[in-house]
């Protein structure tokens, strides 16, 4: 099927084609007709594969027609768990309704309020938000969710792991029984099926490779380090390498990403850090500084793992492995976007050897374990797991507040049979089309 041959008005077509567009992604082809048909779907895709415009597109049909939302009663809400997954949200609504007459506001935390009351004083179509910053116009009496017909979840399983299950509740309280719902999410665990239950009705399941997708199109690789000076060093060797042309490196906290960024300017590199506790103008202007190329070395937390689309990232180099083995997979998604290909490269100490079992496990493949002439590790990576008593640490987070435990004597580096080392080598990043 082509976009062509779907049931959307001819404004919407042309914005489509212009943006180079003419096949739907496998989400966006499924999801499309059954929003149109008005029926709840729980969608589970990774980022990256369109989704975004599958909600969008047939939104935007539905509110082209002339009926107009009254003040500050949007007739489309759509929840995001970050603020820059708002703002990629928005954009879309900006590209594809270029030719339509749609009303829309951003409601977003870290801003000021003034831009917002104006916009909600306003006859309103559509909402893009973020579950506090809403909670707080519906408590203020600014926002009217009475007359809501679609309720928009994006990365519901990120929202709930982010803690906005309460405020997506409250949310959902004051808008009508009788809404359409569509929930979208990467993963499907008991959690999320718990919210769905109480959401929606009779939902439609759209399942998109499911939560096994691991990027072909990235080329993944693991050095291991005995400690975290060694991680510096092949870090200070990985931000060197011509080919890396930008790049996302994760950490694991928001001071570490700070004292992280600050270190590689000391070095001489176009650095910066995005994470949580900056205000929106800060974020908004790191993110652009990295599309327009003032930024190269990006260091985030979580936070930008999901939602965060910049084309021609080279490199994701996970500086701490997740928490989460599902955030390794929405991490290296920062690269290889778009059709192009990436590498994502891991670091890992002992301390992290429980977290990489998880992470191979999850995507079923061990990574490859390469080694860097004059950096070799000279210890195992071997899994270490916490005692009973005294077991409250949370390995590999922290890594700039002290040196983090070894634990027993230097040992030669060992390799599991299935684990090969290889070489070290490089590829260089090509670039593609995108899928809205």
């Amino acid at each position: 099927m082509l976009f062509s041959e779907m049931p959307l008005c001819a404004p919407i077509l042309k914005a489509v084609a212009e943006c180079g567009y003419s096949e739907p992604t496998p989400v966006q082809s499924r999801a499309i007709p059954e929003i149109l048909q008005q029926r709840d779907i729980i969608a589970s895709a990774q980022t990256g594969t369109g989704k975004t415009a599958a909600f969008m597109l047939p939104m935007l049909e539905r509110i082209s027609e002339l009926r107009k939302g009254s003040k500050g009663a949007p007739r489309v809400l759509v929840l995001t768990p970050t603020r820059e997954l708002a703002a990629q949200v928005t954009d879309a609504t900006r590209t594809y309704g270029r030719h339509l007459a749609v009303r829309s506001a951003v409601i977003l935390g870290g801003v000021p309020y003034g831009p917002q009351f104006r916009d909600l004083s306003r006859p309103i179509d559509l909402v893009v938000g973020t579950p506090g910053r809403l909670v707080d116009h519906l408590e203020r009496g600014s926002l009217d969710l009475s007359r809501l017909e679609v309720l928009i979840l994006d990365e519901a399983d990120r929202m709930l792991d982010m803690g906005f299950e309460e405020d997506m509740k409250k949310i959902t309280s004051r808008t009508p029984a009788d809404r359409q719902t569509l929930l979208f999410t990467a993963t499907m665990n008991r959690s999320m099926v718990a919210l769905a239950s109480g959401m929606l009705k009779n939902p439609v399941r759209i399942d998109i490779g499911g939560k096994k997708i691991t990027h072909d199109h990235i080329e993944q690789r693991l050095h291991v380090a005995d400690n975290l000076e060694h991680k510096k060093k092949l870090l200070r060797h990985l931000t060197s390498m011509e080919e890396l042309t930008c790049a996302i490196i994760f950490s694991g906290t928001k001071r570490d990403a700070d004292t992280l960024a600050q270190e590689l300017k000391d070095q001489g590199h176009r650095a910066a850090a995005l994470h949580g506790d900056m205000n929106q103008t800060a974020r908004s202007r790191t993110v652009r500084d990295l599309r327009n190329g003032r930024v190269r070395l990006l260091v985030a937390t979580d936070v930008a793992a999901r939602g965060l689309d910049v084309s021609g990232i080279s490199h994701v180099i996970n500086f701490d492995l997740p928490m989460a083995a599902e955030d390794y997979v929405h991490r290296i998604g920062r690269t290889g976007r778009a059709g192009a290909t990436g590498i994502a490269i891991s670091l890992a100490s002992g301390d992290d050897a429980i977290r990489l079992e998880r992470i191979e496990r999850y995507i079923s493949q061990p990574l490859p374990r390469l080694v860097i002439a004059g950096l070799e590790p000279t210890r195992s990576l071997q899994a270490r797991r916490p005692s009973r008593m005294g077991g409250k640490g949370r390995p590999g987070q922290g890594n700039f507040g002290g040196r983090r435990s070894e634990g027993g004597r230097s040992a030669a580096p060992s390799r599991s049979r299935r684990e090969p080392i290889v070489e070290y080598r490089s590829r260089k990043n090509t670039s593609g089309s995108q899928n809205p």
